[in-house]
């Protein structure tokens, strides 16, 4: 996950059947909404291929226009600890990062949290 340009990325974990990542999905828009030039928000869905149809439906019903990604491989230890090694698989999880400069949390997040995780990277 190595980028070339000098944008924050931030890659949230999240699934259409977890409570805590549907309520935390907002913030993320709002982050991207707020600081569109310095920001990116990549949303990796890790619902069942098998429900894609059901993620595109809550996608367009819920207005979402950040690019999310359905991840394939039901083989989470084949890439888990390239997310992070001491990721457990919970979700929501998100993962921040510039260049080299990584950080990860397991956790749900409010929009204020979120910010404040994300300033040290602008």
């Amino acid at each position: 996950m190595m980028q070339k340009d000098d944008a924050v990325y931030v890659f949230n974990f999240w699934a259409t059947w977890c409570g805590p990542c549907v309520a935390e999905l907002p913030h993320f828009i709002t982050l991207s909404d707020t600081l569109p030039s310095q920001v990116k928000i990549v949303l990796v869905s890790l619902d069942f291929v098998k429900e894609l149809t059901n993620v595109e439906k809550f996608i367009s019903s819920k207005n979402i226009h950040l690019p999310v990604y359905l991840l394939t491989d039901a083989d989470y230890d084949s890439w888990i600890n390239q997310v992070n090694p001491d990721w457990s698989g919970a979700i929501p999880a998100t993962l921040i990062s510039k260049g080299k400069n990584k950080v990860f949390y397991e956790q749900p997040f409010d929009f204020e949290t979120l910010l404040a995780k994300v300033k040290p990277f602008l």
